[in-house]
């Protein structure tokens, strides 16, 4: 059986798919007039209307959430032009004929043609005179978007502003007076709490779907900084940029992305933070543009095996793997190895968490970080640059040498050491024993152990053959940097 590959599945859905048609679900048989007519029908006395059944015992009563936000929960159209290679001609030839062949392969360039395109997402309404948050995706390239309330009045809507880096996108429509959500906290949401989305699934409008927080901070390999929450609730293409909400009644994110292996719902949905969706909105409002704040560092998570080697009481924090030249780290005194436990005060139990605390700062503001170094906790200042994107090192490990860690290193030529803009290094030629158990391979070039830059492949031998059991490798693969522990045994 084929397999099919997990994918990050963005949910904005065309229009015209959306709203193809219904199935119920087992087999399907058509009921004609005629078969329908000869069934008879008893007459049946009028019967007074049930009286409302109480919500079981036990389990949230999410109709008064429903009831009192759904008028705030928009449907969003987007439409917009799209090239497409226009259907060329072939002369009418048999497909036998071996000119056919020559015509299907050489017939020269495809001209291109403007195609309409037509989609649909979800949003909703965070101030009265008409402010709407919704994803970026989802109006990204939108040559008109319209908004649909849940009373049916519709309104262009003009697009303030679309921040990529966080998918959050700020929309405007002439209206006053109109229904708003109440705005919650995100950070204060314990995994396991009930949770419900309201948006545009498929198209269907108005559509309610509950479940609970599956997790905190997830980072996505979207490159995405954002620190997403998980959640099983039913999220479907349609309901992105549609708000997620507490049992409170308040929105706590704003549904984003679906991990599937087919497109469609598969137990695991992401939100946006409200926190930071409305730092967006408050900056795009006030501005027409975000602006947020950087270090300049490659991070990576701290396992059990790398907080062993920093010696570290449990893994958390984001492990300093590089620092780029003249950034706002280099300048305060970061340096590789280091492990970021804190900013202001505020922990980061995992490395997703460190660019999204940073990036709440507005450039030119300090930032004080709780950093672990050989040892010992220390606070270093930091005045925060522009943001460009923190890099993430990959999840991947490596590391080791022939005598305890199992590899060949030979020294870098300086045209070697100019490319990959390092002083001293070794580059890994053979990898086995400890090393290729830990992922180190051919092509690394390993910068430093336990905190010691490496210059030649003796003081490699050297620094390995005093460690103790643990080596803590601080390899340089293409672009990044990572740290790679090593069991020495």
């Amino acid at each position: 059986m084929k397999r099919n590959s997990l994918r990050m599945t963005t949910i904005a859905v065309a229009l015209a798919a959306a709203l193809g048609g219904a199935y119920a679900l087992g087999q399907y048989q058509p009921i004609g007039d005629a078969q329908a007519a000869a069934q008879p029908v008893a007459a049946v006395a009028p019967q007074a209307a049930p009286a409302p059944v109480a919500a079981p015992a036990g389990l949230p009563d999410m109709r008064s959430i429903v009831a009192a936000n759904g008028s705030a929960v928009v449907n969003i159209g987007v439409s917009g032009t799209r090239k497409t290679a226009a259907a060329p001609s072939l002369p009418q030839l048999d497909p036998s004929d071996p000119l056919y062949q020559f015509f299907r392969h050489f017939r020269g360039p495809v001209p291109e043609s403007q195609q309409q395109t037509q989609g649909v997402g979800s949003g909703f309404i965070v101030r009265a005179d008409g402010i709407v948050l919704t994803n970026a995706h989802v109006v990204d390239g939108a040559s008109e978007v319209v908004v649909k309330l849940n009373d049916r009045r519709e309104f262009k809507a003009k697009v303030l502003g679309l921040d990529k880096a966080s998918d959050v996108a700020v929309l405007k429509i002439d209206g006053k007076a109109l229904p708003t959500v109440r705005i919650g906290a995100s950070a204060t949401t314990q995994v396991g709490e009930w949770v419900l989305a309201i948006g545009s699934p498929f198209g269907f409008e108005s559509s309610a779907s509950a479940g609970i927080v599956s997790a905190k901070s997830r980072s996505l390999p979207d490159g995405s900084y954002v620190p997403f929450i998980q959640t099983d609730v039913a999220v479907n293409p349609g309901n992105s940029g549609g708000p997620l909400f507490n049992m409170n009644g308040e929105v706590i994110g704003i549904n984003s992305q679906i991990y599937s292996r087919s497109g469609g719902y598969q137990g695991l949905s992401f939100a946006i933070p409200i926190e930071v969706a409305m730092n967006v909105e408050k900056q795009i409002v006030a501005n027409g543009k975000v602006q947020r704040g950087k270090l300049g560092v490659s991070i990576q998570e701290v396992n059990q095996s790398l907080a062993d080697t920093f010696g570290l009481a449990k893994p958390a924090g984001a492990l300093v793997s590089s620092i780029e030249k003249g950034s706002p780290a280099a300048k305060a005194g970061l340096e590789p190895g280091d492990v970021i436990l804190g900013v202001d005060g505020k922990t980061i139990s995992a490395a997703g968490e460190l660019p999204a605390a940073i990036a709440t700062k507005q450039p030119g503001e300090r930032a004080r970080l709780q950093v672990w170094r050989k040892g010992q906790n220390r606070d270093i200042d930091v005045q925060v640059g522009v943001f460009a994107d923190e890099k993430v090192a990959s999840a991947e490990q490596p590391a080791n040498d022939k005598s305890r860690l199992g590899i060949a290193v030979r020294e870098l030529t300086p045209e070697e050491q100019r490319r990959a803009e390092v002083k001293g290094g070794v580059l890994v030629e053979q990898a086995g024993g400890p090393a290729a158990r830990a992922g180190i391979r051919p092509g690394d070039i390993i910068v430093s152990v336990n905190g010691q830059p490496i210059a030649s492949p003796e003081q490699l031998r050297g620094i390995i053959a005093k460690s103790g059991k643990k080596a803590a490798i601080l390899l340089e693969r293409g672009d990044s940097r990572l740290f790679v522990p090593v069991d020495l045994g």
